[in-house]
């Protein structure tokens, strides 16, 4: 495997402190790769990053139509949200219209990211319910999805007929037989593929028509940013600042990609230690690279070359995107 190659540093004061290492690809809509860092060829789990394509089978089976499911709907599939009240009252209402409850999910409780949200539950004496899990818009989808095939209530066994339609959405749009899968924090399978897979699957999100199922989950991701995530997260801000142009979408262990469908493009990026704060700094510069982003909006500047603060709010050093990004 080619090693991977800077993207992030971080420096205190005149000091290189730490460099995050890790892989990129850029892909046109023909699956030519355009940029890349690193090895294309390395192998990895998208995690969170993938949850577009695990939507792919709730519009193409015709269960998002059979259930009215709107954008916001088809944004929260995609989600890794905070759990705040507007992610999970929607969820609830969903899950209401299905004829589910939150037994019914798979993707087990934690406490929501939302502050807010978390100390509601305290005042209240409460536990955290799985619709406070940060999955737990693809799990209404995988329920919705199921609930259609008349398939049974285990629907994050690999084996379901929900997570055979995601392995074959997976496979058929990165274009790759994937070499296998891992378990995901929120108990589905997470199926791998090389990062210049991963990217060639974006691209053709970025390209595909809108009335597609790649493109309604595409726009709707790009609509609904405050829905893939929430307030203070990297990928609502830095879909807000692209002005709904772009999709973006974060994973677990430093995985994030990008849809660009004005320049029919895809990326995906991979941090090798797993921080989610190098990967955010990459797609960000990436971003910028490309053309997406203004250098100069204060969001890209956040994340390219964000200031670091030490408790007297005193700025110590800098994240920033490393030499081979710029």
């Amino acid at each position: 495997m080619t090693q991977s190659a800077p993207l992030a540093e971080i420096w205190r004061g005149p000091f290189l402190e730490s460099i995050h290492r890790g892989h990129a690809v850029v892909c046109d809509d023909t699956g030519q790769i355009v940029h890349s860092w690193g090895d294309p060829k390395a192998v990895f789990l998208p995690r969170s990053s993938s949850k577009m394509i695990q939507a792919l089978p709730l519009i193409e089976s015709g269960a998002a139509a059979a259930y009215g499911l709107t954008s916001q709907h088809l944004a929260l599939a995609c989600a890794s949200h905070n759990g705040a009240a507007i992610h999970t009252d929607r969820v609830n209402a969903w899950m209401s219209s299905i004829g589910k409850v939150d037994d019914d999910f798979r993707c087990g409780p934690h406490e929501p990211g939302d502050i807010d949200a978390r100390e509601i539950l305290i005042r209240a004496e409460q536990s955290p319910c799985q619709v406070h899990n940060n999955c737990s818009g693809k799990h209404a989808g995988f329920l919705t999805l199921a609930k259609h095939l008349g398939a049974g209530a285990e629907y994050v066994d690999p084996k379901h007929p929900v997570q055979l339609a995601c392995l074959e959405a997976f496979e058929r749009t990165t274009c790759e037989t994937s070499p296998g899968y891992a378990i995901d924090g929120c108990s589905a399978p997470n199926f791998a593929c090389t990062i210049h897979g991963m990217a060639r699957a974006m691209a053709r999100f970025a390209s595909a028509d809108a009335q597609s199922a790649h493109g309604q989950l595409r726009n709707a991701m790009a609509q609904h940013p405050d829905l893939v995530a929430g307030e203070g997260r990297a990928c609502t801000r830095l879909m807000r600042a692209m002005n709904g142009k772009v999709a973006i979408k974060t994973g677990a262990e430093g995985y994030f990609i990008a849809i660009l469908p004005e320049q029919r493009m895809g990326v995906a990026l991979k941090i090798d230690d797993g921080a989610t704060r190098a990967s955010e700094c990459a797609i960000a510069q990436i971003l910028v690279k490309i053309g997406a982003l203004d250098p100069n909006h204060p969001e890209a500047l956040a994340y390219t070359n964000g200031p670091i603060l030490n408790r007297r709010n005193i700025e110590t050093g800098h994240l920033r995107a490393a030499p081979p990004l710029l």
